[in-house]
């Protein structure tokens, strides 16, 4: 190890003046002042351009108008020497790539939103509708005097049922056909369907109530018939003695056109065939005056 020892030397220079801390914090507050000099620098270069009268004229017109409005009516609510046609295409370019566009329908200009944009607008409504007091009463029948026919039904209301009525509760689902009654005729009989116990929110068709829910509710009057009651419904699937199966056509209950029958063709062209070579046979026979042929 050597003998010389090194001896670190610190040169301080003197000319250059110390700093304080109060002269750092001053040149700190400088630094801040002028960031927030350039931020306004900044956010008053970013101020949008100046438009053109004529277009924010057009674009308050057309959003305060409550139906589309024709060139004739904007123009003159615009300044003297505008030219519509090139301020309503200026005006539609620049609303291009917006959630809302400027479109023209027929000769009339209106905004519309966007294309893109319309599922965002898009409500699903479900109209509510009553039926009418002979569906209800129809439908009350079927419910507790399943199964039950049409001329059944209008005998327990005591007026005709409309074809129409049928028909609504048929398309509710609220109601079905089961078979045919073996009686002539072979009317159709209606029953209930689990569209109906769902709606009605029943377990089955035998929770329905009774004549006497239906008196401590109010819904039947004091002076009923003599022998006035209420059948117990049932809803079994199972066809009753009286009644036959359905066919597949019966299902159609005439609102779907009937598919044609190509093999029924055969026979009636068989019979046009045949009936020309009868009439020739019978015209080849000769004409008998009276008496001849009886011998």
């Amino acid at each position: 190890m050597s003998s010389a020892a090194k001896k670190l030397v610190i040169v301080r220079n003197d000319d250059e003046p110390e700093t304080t801390p109060e002269q750092t914090v001053e040149a700190t507050e400088t630094v801040v002042s002028e960031t927030e000099e350039t931020v306004e620098a900044a956010d008053i270069s970013a101020e949008p351009e100046a438009r053109a009268d004529e277009l924010r004229l057009l674009e308050a017109l057309l959003f305060a108008a409550g139906e589309p409005l024709d060139e004739a009516t904007l123009s003159r609510q615009l300044p003297d020497g505008v030219e519509i046609k090139d301020a309503l295409a200026r005006l539609k370019a620049e609303y291009s790539t917006r959630g809302v566009n400027l479109v023209k329908i027929g000769r009339k200009w209106t905004f519309r939103t966007a294309d893109d944009l319309s599922w965002l607008l898009t409500k699903n409504v479900t109209e509510t509708r009553k039926l009418s007091r002979a569906a209800i009463e129809t439908l009350a029948i079927v419910a507790y005097h399943q199964p039950v026919t049409r001329a059944e039904i209008e005998e327990i209301r005591g007026v005709a049922t409309a074809s129409g009525t049928l028909d609504v509760l048929l398309k509710t689902g609220w109601i079905r056909p089961r078979g045919r009654r073996k009686a002539p005729g072979r009317p159709i009989t209606y029953g209930t369907n689990e569209e109906f116990l769902s709606h009605f929110g029943l377990e089955e068709v035998a929770d329905l109530p009774g004549l006497d829910e239906l008196k401590g509710a109010g819904l039947l009057e004091g002076n009923m018939p003599t022998g006035f009651g209420v059948p117990m419904p049932s809803d079994d699937a199972t066809l009753r003695d009286d009644e036959d199966p359905l066919e597949p056509g019966d299902l159609d209950l005439g609102l779907a056109p009937a598919p044609t029958a190509e093999l029924d063709l055969e026979p009636p062209q068989a019979v046009e065939a045949a009936a020309p070579e009868e009439a020739v046979a019978e015209d080849a026979a000769p004409e008998q005056p009276d008496g001849e042929g009886e011998k």
